[in-house]
Parts: structure tokens; C-alpha cells; sequence
């Protein structure tokens, strides 16, 4: 075991667990900071972002890259999520030789036994992406709880596209008082407005540029929400899918940020959002955007 050198350290990339405890063990005193980004890979400008900001905040970042498999409800889309290791690796490097690599395999992270635990968190996962992948909060909380367990960092960076997840992070930590700041970052979009996500990158070329409009239509929604009632912005929202073959809309719901339960009406000290899930032939996408 050795203390690193904060300005003479390279880029390391870990697999075990264990040997990331022991790598970081020397840099946990009382001054230092440590900033962690869990991605599932596939690396995106997006996730370079949280990085940044990362590396500007804290004495050293630790990404971790694991396509965590109970957060999957299902197998086809665990089976088809991009894998792209190497290529993860290059873009970190574009950033800085001072990232540190945790990628685990499954049985490093869940010991012989993967399951997910079960966790409440106030609700907040009876809604949308809850209501329609059954248990995907819990494998999220099962891996994030895990990996911050590891890491044991100062703060952790999350995009805000994924917006119910931050929130559901945040609960996590509160209810297990896990000493740790969670930082919610801004969404990274394509030129033509389309929510960067690695699943992007299973869209044709035609795909991705015809997804533009999901974005397009939130933005539309959050205009309309300064003189409609929710029902009719739902309404409208459903009525752009219909008649398009390639897109099925799964939901559209204007919730209140706080609770994330849906709204029929309006109120001056709230603050709401707009989310959404539409499939794009068989590929899933979600967006959010804020209405206040």
C-alpha cells in the first residue's frame, strides 16, 4: 500500500473491489476530498461534464463503469446495452491522467448473489420509470449503496436527465445517513436537442435525427403550462405521437419536483417538471425539462 502523489498520479483502473479500497485508504484524511461519478459506460460529452466538474471540485475522481443487472427489468435491453470500455477509457484520458477506473464485474460487486435489496423511498418509486420497471429502484439503490460503500466519497455527480434517479439518490442517503453531497448537473444535449444518453447510440442515423422531437415537444409543453391545466398538456402531448409510427409514447407526466406525484392544477410555491419516456422502435428514451 502506498500514499499517491496527487500531481504525479496516472490514470488507474481498477476491477477488484479490494484493491481500490487499498488504492484509496491513503488519500480518506480529514483535508482531502474525493469525487465519484458512477456511469454504466458508453461514454458521452454528458458524462465527460460530471467528470469536469469533478476534477474541479475534489482532490481526486473515481469513475466507475458497471452495467449493473438488477436494474434491468428487461433482459433484452441489458442484453443490447452498449459495452465500450476501451473507448470509455480514451475519452477520460482526453480529460485527465488523474481519474481513477473502477470496473467491477458483477461478481466483484454483488459476491456470488445478484439481487437486488429492497428499499422505500417515500414514494418517490411509485412513480414513473418505478411504475413502469418494476423493481429498477432497487437495483439502483442496491448498486449506488454498494458503490458508495467502496468509494466512500465526498461527493457524487448525477445528470439531471435522470431526473427521478437524483431524487431517489438523495432519499437514499438521507434515510441510510450516508455521509455524502450529492450534485445534480444539467443535461447534456445532441446540436439538434435530443437528450445525450448511451443509448443513443443504438439509433440508426435517421433515428436520432427524427428523436430531435421529444425535446421539441417538451419545450412546447412548457409553454403551453403557462396558460393550460395539466390535463389538456397531456392530452396535446399524446395526440404528436399518435400518428407517428416511429415513435410509442409510454408516458408524459407534469409532476411537482419535490414528490414527483403528478398535478392537476397549479400552485404559485412549487416548483414542477415535465418527464417523459417515449420508445423509438424498441429503444427507450426519457427526457425531463422544468416548467418553472
Amino acid at each position: 500500500m502506498f500514499a499517491p502523489n496527487f500531481n504525479k498520479m496516472t490514470m488507474q483502473i481498477f476491477n477488484k473491489n479490494i484493491e481500490l479500497k487499498e488504492f484509496l485508504a491513503p488519500v480518506k484524511t480529514k483535508n482531502s476530498t474525493i469525487g465519484f461519478v458512477p456511469t454504466m459506460g458508453a461514454l458521452h460529452a454528458g458524462h465527460l461534464a460530471l467528470m469536469r466538474q469533478s476534477l474541479q471540485e475534489n482532490d481526486i475522481t473515481v469513475v466507475s463503469i458497471f452495467v449493473n443487472p438488477t436494474q434491468f427489468n428487461n433482459p433484452e435491453d441489458l442484453a443490447k446495452y452498449p459495452r465500450t470500455l476501451e473507448a470509455d477509457v480514451e475519452k477520460m484520458a482526453t480529460l485527465s491522467d488523474k481519474i481513477i477506473i473502477f470496473a467491477p464485474t458483477v461478481e466483484d460487486i454483488y459476491e456470488g448473489e445478484t439481487t437486488a435489496k429492497s428499499f422505500e423511498y417515500d414514494g418517490l418509486e411509485h412513480q414513473m420509470e418505478g411504475k413502469f420497471r418494476p423493481g429498477h429502484f432497487d437495483g439502483v439503490g442496491t448498486i449506488v449503496k454498494r458503490l458508495f460503500e467502496i468509494v466512500t466519497p465526498t461527493r457524487a455527480y448525477f445528470g439531471e436527465k435522470d431526473f427521478q434517479q437524483l431524487q431517489i439518490v438523495k432519499k437514499l442517503v438521507e434515510k441510510n445517513h450516508i455521509p455524502v453531497e450529492i450534485i445534480g448537473c444539467p443535461i447534456y444535449r445532441e446540436p439538434n436537442g435530443l437528450a445525450m444518453s448511451s443509448r443513443n447510440e443504438r439509433l440508426s442515423s435517421t433515428e436520432r435525427k427524427e428523436a430531435a422531437l421529444i425535446f421539441t415537444i417538451l419545450k412546447e409543453a412548457k409553454e403551453k403550462f403557462l396558460t393550460q391545466d395539466p390535463d389538456l398538456i397531456a392530452a396535446w402531448v399524446k395526440n404528436q405521437f399518435k400518428n407517428n409510427p416511429l415513435f410509442e409514447l409510454e408516458y408524459f407526466i407534469i409532476a411537482d419536483e419535490s414528490t414527483l406525484l403528478p398535478i392537476t392544477f397549479k400552485e404559485k410555491s412549487k416548483k414542477y417538471r415535465a418527464f417523459i419516456a417515449v420508445f423509438v422502435n424498441s429503444i427507450r428514451l426519457i427526457d425531463t425539462i422544468t416548467l418553472n
